[in-house]
């Protein structure tokens, strides 16, 4: 997978655009559409079974630019979530009873109000998790911040696609695996990820290139292994994600002439049970700006939640947001492919 080193936005490149990005996905000719097939499989239209999660980006500013990144994430971002917003997402937080909070990026923790945000949460008595990428636990600027999750019990929710220093550098900048494992030891030293410490850290696989992750239990145990082994590092949960044909990513598919039998490949693994249990049924995303979506992904491809439902965390109505009908595309394959994935991993053994 070619690293780029800038972001799709800065290099002007036509799929910085959601618009071109959902021509392409729509024009696919190597699938039927995903609304027809969840259509035949009894699930369309799909609508949200409640929010037990409330997702927040807070922008799309990152210390990497990974050569998968659904968000287009990098350096050269400069959208983040104000503390007028943060604010309304705390307040629409209270108005419910939601018990997770799940804050995203970018490098969530590169936003100014990312510890506010946390705070506040937390004296909400809500359970927190911070999808990091370990790398940015060594910025100078972050040197307490390991400290600061583990004062308030936040769950690290790390990425780390592979156990090798090159196919985890490829995807994801040179030097990036040595600053992870570094940071890793960190928060192993911190109490995260020993046993009984009550301090959570789950690790996130995805793929080195275009096909679906194997079966997640055996990824956990070689991670288990090769981590502790190599390096005396211990972990709660490993995930397994499907990387998304969109923005970077899919910039990568159709450099390398992969992205027609990519979304082949999601299509005809199509599992009705993991469509059954996918992530947007409930979960509520909020954007950095604080339009509302479905999730991360239909965020970036700018597909707010539809039929009716509140568009803005300031018209924030959980009654009606918790049974909203969930705006679906051909990205939607990602999810529902074999084993299913989503931000907690498989959905479906």
């Amino acid at each position: 997978m070619a690293l780029t080193q800038l972001s799709l936005n800065a290099r002007s490149n036509p799929l910085a655009s959601a618009e071109e990005q959902n021509r392409i996905l729509s024009g696919t000719t190597a699938c039927t559409s995903f609304d027809d097939v969840l259509g035949q499989s009894g699930m369309e239209p799909l609508h949200s079974t409640g929010i037990s999660v409330f997702q927040i980006n807070v922008g799309k500013l990152c210390n990497q630019t990974c050569g998968h990144c659904h968000v287009d994430a990098s350096p050269d971002r400069r959208e983040m979530m104000t503390r007028e917003t943060a604010e309304a997402c705390i307040h629409a937080l209270a108005e419910t009873e939601i018990p997770i909070v799940d804050i995203t990026g970018g490098a969530p923790e590169l936003n100014p109000n990312f510890r506010w945000l946390i705070e506040q949460a937390r004296n909400l008595e809500r359970h927190v998790m911070d999808r990091c990428n370990l790398s940015v636990l060594l910025l100078p600027s972050q040197a307490d911040l390991g400290g600061f999750l583990a004062k308030h019990s936040v769950e690290i929710v790390a990425s780390l696609p592979s156990c090798h220093p090159m196919q985890t550098d490829a995807q994801r900048g040179k030097g990036v695996f040595e600053k992870s494992i570094l940071a890793l030891q960190l928060l192993n030293r911190l109490g995260y990820g020993v046993k009984d410490s009550g301090l959570v850290l789950n690790l996130v696989y995805n793929p080195v290139g275009a096909f679906l992750p194997p079966k997640q239990k055996e990824v956990e145990a070689q991670f288990r292994k090769d981590l502790a082994n190599r390096y005396g590092i211990f972990f709660n949960e490993l995930y397994t994600i499907t990387n998304m044909p969109i923005s970077r990513f899919l910039e990568f598919l159709l450099k390398t002439g992969n992205f027609e039998h990519y979304m082949g490949r999601l299509a005809n693994a199509f599992n009705p049970s993991a469509a059954q249990g996918v992530m947007c049924r409930n979960m509520i995303s909020i954007g950095w700006d604080g339009t509302l979506y479905d999730c991360d992904f239909n965020q970036m491809l700018e597909l707010p939640v539809g039929y009716d439902a509140p568009r803005h965390i300031r018209d924030f109505e959980n009654v009606r947001l918790e049974r909203r009908r969930i705006v679906t595309g051909n990205h939607c394959y990602g999810c529902t492919a074999g084993s299913g994935s989503s931000c907690g991993g498989s959905i479906s053994p």
